[in-house]
């Protein structure tokens, strides 16, 4: 097994994510396994029902270094055959508080694999400040000296820059973080992520890895990405297609980042550019409209003017009764969407449309959720999203929550043209809905975005954005299939 870990500095959100899913991708083109493994410094007690807003403690389990190795290991593709390299990405920042014990755990655990088969890259920012336009290194060097001292010492620095990285600089770099030039890798703002891939492979990293982890790679993997050029060439498009997003935390746009990234790559397959309206929930309530009248009528004419309506998951009241109202609108509108009062939000409401899984201890918040992949059974034929997942008998994907639709009032619902089209294996789970008579209207109880992928996007998403751009009805007559074009 070979491990790949990303570390990053300087800066929060440089980029690591990206990085480690681009050298995920060269690699997995050149024919090898691969698996990732995200480590986040959160407190490991139920971090799920932390809000996106919130900073939490760092906490730790013991015996990191075990768990890694044995979680590499776990089959991740379809054959089940165990993967041949980890990329391992360490959230936070080199020299913040929080990451100071998986950093020491990580000193350890190259020594513990030994060195042919650990790499470490180091991403880092070089800012290029508008004064000068000169291009700075000391905020990289600063970075490497630091995760040095800890007791690591990076393979490959990944520069983050505006422009591309000139040679003078890459030099420099490499005099004083004691590299080679062509250890320095240029990773310049480029149009679309999806072009980091080709930009990692044109500068020769995987060569690097085959020379430095000894990886048994007998082809380059340029034709391999020919579909990732042709998909992040797709940007160019001038037609549009806007989504509102109605939900709690629009103003830290990473806490939708899955949701977002669905969009993207249901955007991406119908070859349009996406434009995402982040709406608080809590501003189409009334009650802003009586405190904040132009914050009220601003949210509205964003939800009035979007082509299709996005609410995702969220937990408590607040901003509940305003993602009420823009499903309420996208219903009498009939404007593509995809997602009563409760028990959750009023205990003591008599007609509970949304209640408590038996299973779930209303007493305790924190790990009472039902998680992780569940089978979902289609009951109908002729659900719209069957036939978009491709008219498949079940479906099986990923879940996280805690209420569930009333089962007693099943039968109300349906009555109105509100049908269940899918059902947990017992059938006493509601698990997908659909209406009647209205272009898109769906809604799920698991979480599609977890399982979409740029050249596969998910159904759900994909569904929403054909019919906000007026193409469903002819994609489902074309048997599901997209034109060449």
């Amino acid at each position: 097994m070979k491990y790949i870990l990303v570390t990053g500095g300087v800066i929060s959100g440089i980029g690591k994510g990206i990085i480690a899913s681009s050298v995920g991708t060269i690699l997995k083109s050149c024919g090898l396994r691969v698996t990732a493994i995200k480590i986040d410094p959160y407190i490991n007690i139920d971090a799920g029902t932390f809000s996106p807003y919130e900073h939490v403690v760092p906490h730790i389990t013991d015996a990191i270094q075990e768990w890694v190795m044995r979680q590499a290991r776990v089959p991740v593709d379809d054959d089940g055959v165990e993967p041949q390299i980890c990329v391992i990405e360490l959230g936070g920042t080199v020299g913040d508080i929080e990451s100071m014990p998986f950093i020491e755990a990580f000193r350890q655990f190259q020594f513990k694999v030994k060195r042919e088969n650990f790499c470490n890259i180091h991403v880092s920012l070089v800012p290029q400040p508008s004064a000068t336009g000169e291009q700075k290194t000391k905020p990289t060097q600063n970075s490497v000296r630091e995760l040095r001292g800890l007791g690591l010492s990076p393979d490959l620095i990944m520069c983050r820059c505006s422009t591309p990285l000139e040679n003078s600089v890459k030099e420099k770099i490499s005099m004083f973080c004691h590299v080679e030039p062509e250890q320095v890798i240029c990773v310049a703002d480029v149009s679309s992520i999806y072009r980091v891939p080709l930009l990692l492979e044109d500068q020769g990293v995987v060569g690097y890895f085959c020379q430095r982890l000894d990886l048994p790679i007998e082809t380059r993997p340029r034709k391999m990405l020919t579909k990732w050029k042709e998909m992040s060439d797709r940007y160019r498009l001038l037609e549009q297609c806007s989504i509102a997003l109605v939900g709690k935390y629009t103003k830290f746009t990473d806490s939708y980042a899955s949701v977002i990234k669905a969009l993207e790559h249901s955007a991406l397959a119908i070859s349009h550019k996406l434009e995402i309206k982040y709406i608080d929930s809590a501003d189409l309530e009334p009650n802003t409209l009586t405190e904040e009248p132009v914050k009220y009528h601003e949210a509205w004419q964003k939800l009035c003017s979007a082509d299709g309506i996005l609410v995702p998951g969220g937990f408590g009241v607040r901003g509940t009764e305003g993602k009420i109202q823009a499903i309420n609108w996208a219903r009498k509108q009939k404007k593509p969407f995809l997602d009563a009062n409760s028990t959750e939000f009023d205990p003591e409401s008599k007609h509970p449309v949304v209640i408590d899984m038996p299973e779930h201890n209303p007493g305790q918040m924190g790990g009472t959720m039902r998680l992780g992949k569940r089978r979902t059974i289609f009951k109908t034929t002729n659900s719209i999203l069957r036939r978009l997942y491709g008219d498949v008998e079940y479906v099986d994907e990923r879940h996280r929550h805690r209420f569930e639709v009333n089962p007693e009032l099943k039968e109300h619902f349906e009555g109105k043209g509100f049908h269940f089209v899918g059902q947990d294996v017992e059938g006493e789970r509601m698990e997908v809905i659909e209406l009647d008579d209205h272009p898109y209207f769906v809604g799920v109880q698991y979480h599609p975005e977890f399982t979409s992928r740029p050249i596969k996007p998910s159904p759900p998403y994909f569904g929403l954005l054909l019919a906000s751009a007026g193409k469903l009805q002819s994609y489902l007559h074309k048997g599901c299939r997209l034109s060449p074009r």
